[in-house]
């Protein structure tokens, strides 16, 4: 009798205690039935969430639901609950008031003696001022307080995980180093109040022309670092140096009072120019100190030789080069170029790349140049053209309908027997000259006009096809274009790039697009990369897109592979 009246006391004192708990917790509890019908809530949870018991009471919790998380979030956590007896994590839900909360939930499974399940338990509590405080703290940490830029730390961590991918996948990335010129006259004239504000303003401006995966961060002072990453062609990182200086000479206008200043900018690229965060950072500085004595208010690019140091590294390449095409180092991959009527791929554009036996893949943007200075150009060309024909030759025999468009030096152009060569070499390999579209950039064809003309009548008597290359870098006039025998234009990525977030580049490419149209010349965009972009240009009855978005650069085995695929999917 004892034993039994002290079980009764034991019970009844658990009971009291689990009372106790349950009304004096502080973390909000829901216990549900099997069914998953609210039996009780303590005052804790009516606190958190704004409902009293007897609003919820019989309800399900989804009550709360916030429309945060998707139908798979929910699928998963109740799958833990079946196999494990128990969920934790971070949810957010809402209050009856409507405002979101974030909560730490454990969910665990009451069973009976048979197994079955009888009630849930679910335990949480508000961590919405916590998390923002942890956030806060972080952000402190990573962020420059006056810019809301990356600062100098987070920068240092973001240039150490870019030059980690770019070097697993042989990518290039710019460093673009800026100084606000005669900043310190301002703080001195005006105010550090007004000095800080031009910061801020200067931080909005930089970040609304980069791309979502650059980098912009505030390095000290008025000093200010971008990192463009994934560099296909320096001239990228030029474009973007030069859009900066254009838009920073804007004037800024506070309290009425307009405001004006410039930059210098100073640019290093990977992995030419240093293979390791200091010494890039440290090769753009001292390229932005070059284009400060060279007057202020332009960009310097590392590379143009300012330092010996750099001058012997471009001596090597060079070396490098005389004997890449001896070695059989160069490859050509094919970008193709999509008909956005038809839906077919038309033709594929021929890229070189240069695989250097301990460099890796080495950025035509670099060597190039280097070619066409040193006369290594021409034997690099014609190599070009012979291997081009001859996958061309091979393409059609599967793919008749394929044309090969093919990059024209400006230096190669101009020499005496470039008809004859190209004559010869489309000849030996027995290939349709019409099925050729030879690209040439404006420079290549503005400043030799009438001797221009006469030799793009004489590829156009032949059945070749002209294509003007990269339109908007450099005379950037159809009026001009006019007087030539062009049957396609090429509009530059750089305006593709900013399609989907800038009305005005969105209204420069329709205009392009719309005067070629009624010079009877097709349009091909370059870069075209996402699919907002692909269906603006088709809105705006552009041609033929070229770009990521379509495919990437192919090797000649994967061009076979991709033709077959895209024809089974579009026949």
């Amino acid at each position: 009798m004892y034993d039994h009246d002290q079980q009764l006391i034991d019970i009844h004192t658990f009971a009291g205690i689990a009372k106790n708990i349950f009304e004096y917790s502080n973390e909000s509890i829901i216990i549900t039935d099997a069914q998953n019908r609210i039996l009780f809530v303590n005052p804790a949870f009516e606190i958190v969430t704004g409902y009293s018991a007897e609003e919820v009471i019989g309800k399900n919790p989804r009550i709360l639901q916030s429309g945060m998380h998707d139908k798979q979030f929910y699928k998963k956590m109740w799958n833990d609950i079946k196999q494990h007896g128990v969920w934790k994590g971070e949810i957010w839900n809402k209050r009856k008031d409507g405002e979101l909360y974030l909560e730490w939930l454990t969910i665990s499974v009451v069973k009976d003696q048979k197994g079955n399940v009888t009630n849930y338990v679910a335990i949480f509590s508000d961590i919405t001022e916590h998390k923002r405080n942890v956030e806060q703290l972080t952000r402190l940490a990573l962020y420059d307080t006056l810019t809301n830029v990356p600062n100098r730390y987070l920068l240092e961590k973001r240039l150490e995980s870019i030059i980690r991918m770019s070097k697993k996948h042989n990518q290039s990335f710019a460093l673009l180093f800026l100084d606000l010129d005669r900043f310190k006259n301002i703080n001195d004239t005006l105010g550090h109040r007004v000095g800080d504000m031009l910061l801020k303003e200067t931080a909005q401006r930089l970040k609304r022309m980069l791309r979502k995966q650059d980098t912009i961060a505030r390095f000290g002072g008025d000093e200010f670092v971008i990192i463009l990453p994934n560099l296909k062609h320096i001239r990228e990182a030029v474009y973007m140096a030069e859009k900066i200086v254009e838009s920073l000479k804007r004037p800024f206008c506070f309290n009425h009072q307009e405001i004006y200043i410039s930059t210098s900018i100073g640019i290093s690229v990977y992995p030419y120019d240093g293979a390791d965060k200091e010494t890039l950072i440290r090769m753009a500085d001292r390229a932005m100190y070059q284009a400060k004595k060279n007057g202020r208010n332009q960009y310097a690019l590392y590379h143009d030789g300012m330092q010996h140091h750099n001058g012997k590294q471009l001596f090597q390449l060079e070396t490098a080069l005389r004997k890449a095409l001896e070695r059989g180092e160069f490859e050509l991959y094919y970008q193709p170029q999509l008909d956005v009527k038809t839906k077919q791929i038309r033709a594929v554009e021929a890229l070189i790349r240069w695989n250097h036996p301990e460099k890796g893949f080495i950025s035509p943007g670099m060597f190039i140049p280097l070619a066409e200075e040193s006369g290594l150009i021409t034997p690099i060309s014609d190599w070009i053209m012979m291997q081009a024909c001859e996958h061309l030759k091979q393409l059609q025999l599967r793919f008749p309908y394929i044309k090969m468009s093919i990059n024209i030096s400006p230096i190669y152009f101009q020499q005496i027997d470039f008809i004859e060569k190209l004559q010869k070499t489309i000849e030996s390999v027995n290939v349709n000259p019409r099925s050729i579209e030879l690209e040439l950039t404006e420079s290549a064809v503005m400043p030799h006009a009438e001797k221009s003309v006469e030799r793009l009548t004489m590829l156009k008597t032949m059945g070749i096809s002209i294509a003007i290359d990269d339109f908007g870098t450099g005379f950037s006039s159809l009026s001009y274009l006019h007087r030539f025998p062009i049957d396609i234009l090429k509009i530059d990525r750089s305006f593709i790039k900013q399609l989907s977030r800038y009305r005005e580049e969105s209204a420069i490419v329709n205009a392009i697009i719309m005067m070629a149209h009624s010079l009877q010349i097709r349009v091909v965009a370059e870069g075209v990369e996402t699919k907002k972009q692909y269906q603006i240009l088709e809105k705006q009855s552009c041609d033929f897109v070229q770009g990521y978005y379509v495919s990437k650069p192919l090797s000649i085995s994967e061009l076979y592979e991709f033709l077959d695929m895209w024809n089974h999917l579009y026949d």
